[in-house]
């Protein structure tokens, strides 16, 4: 099992990549949200000429807010920074669309990204279309070294949805999911074999499987309603609250799109979404998302909730747990978790988890 880190993308704040591979992390994940946080090319810019060994990337770009051109020469950029140790992680820009009031990609719109991104990142010229205006591309002087596509950038696809999941196995070098359960996971497997088939692909040890959540280190005795396990999970439970409202809200409200783990707030969650200015709600859900949690949202954050959605245990369960991630397929876990204690999250697991499994 590989252990990668994910932070709240600040570009004040690149030295934790540096500090994650003096803990022995295999990977960074940057996140691409530009109007939440710092631009992700950037940070990943001064890890890349600040680091040896831990590997680079985004996580998650978003689909919809760059062309895919432009992804690929900005990681390709990466790579001749820290040559080989770059990869790119793509999606459908759910969190850079959803804090703008937009949409995010659709399926057929980001099965045609990861098409151009794979063409142009291998040195290929490939029809491109661009408001209806379909021309060759490819990139030039490459003679000069601009970009580095002589090393290989795999490319990995965030999706928790079925059919992105299938793309994922029929398309990518890899897959992120957003989880910390086995039982959705075993789901998950299902529906990227589904993929892979269509393709005739086998995934083998080459395909890279990532699970991101947050977590925390219990210490004896210590129980779920810690204020200390509050502070180092909340931001990740109340990314997960988001987001099964927006699928309450968009899925018709329906009694059954409300996660039983929820079921006890969320009557008093909507009275708060209810005060939030009509024109610009998406703005006051995604305020402190995946960063802080929020002081009126802590109420929210339930014991039944930090065990579903994070990876929070004292140190043999965690060990368990990992193993049993591991038993179902997952290379990796990518810890994410609030901005204020990023440094002790990774420190705990590193010194109390990371050795077993090794």
């Amino acid at each position: 099992m590989e252990f990668g880190i994910m932070f709240a993308t600040h570009i004040g704040n690149w030295d934790v990549i540096r500090y994650a591979e003096e803990l022995g992390y295999d990977r960074a994940w940057v996140p691409d949200s530009h109007m939440i946080w710092s631009d992700c090319y950037a940070t990943l810019a001064l890890a890349a000429v600040n680091t040896k060994r831990i590997r680079l990337g985004t996580g998650i770009a978003g689909a919809g807010t760059r062309i895919a051109p432009v992804t690929a020469h900005s990681i390709a950029s990466i790579n001749r920074l820290a040559p080989g140790r770059v990869f790119l992680g793509i999606g459908s820009g759910h969190t850079s669309m959803r804090v703008m009031g937009q949409s995010f990609v659709s399926l057929p719109e980001l099965r045609e990204y990861v098409r151009v991104l794979r063409a142009l990142l291998a040195g290929e010229e490939i029809d491109y279309d661009y408001r209806g205006n379909t021309r060759a591309i490819k990139f030039l002087h490459r003679d000069r070294h601009f970009i580095d596509l002589d090393h290989p950038i795999p490319i990995y696809l965030a999706a928790n949805g079925p059919k992105a999941i299938e793309l994922a196995g029929e398309t990518c070098d890899g897959w992120i999911s957003s989880t910390a359960s086995a039982h959705d996971a075993r789901g998950f497997f299902e529906h990227l074999r589904i993929g892979a088939a269509k393709r005739g692909r086998a995934l083998g040890a080459g395909f890279h499987t990532t699970f991101v959540t947050a977590g925390c280190v219990l210490r004896p005795g210590e129980k779920l309603t810690s204020e200390r396990v509050i502070d180092e999970t909340g931001s990740q439970v109340a990314c997960n609250l988001h987001l099964n409202y927006e699928m309450w809200l968009f899925g018709g409200k329906k009694d059954a799109l409300i996660p039983a783990c929820f079921a006890n707030i969320w009557e008093d969650y909507l009275k708060r979404v209810e005060r939030f200015p009509k024109d610009s709600w998406y703005q006051y859900l995604y305020d402190g998302h995946c960063t802080f949690l929020q002081p009126e949202e802590r109420r929210f954050i339930t014991p039944a909730a930090i065990a579903e959605y994070t990876l929070t245990g004292e140190p043999d369960e965690l060990i368990a747990r990992l193993r049993a991630m591991e038993a179902l397929g997952f290379n990796e876990i990518t810890l994410l978790p609030p901005d204020d204690y990023g440094r002790k999250v990774y420190r705990d697991f590193a010194e109390q988890v990371m050795p077993a499994l090794r």
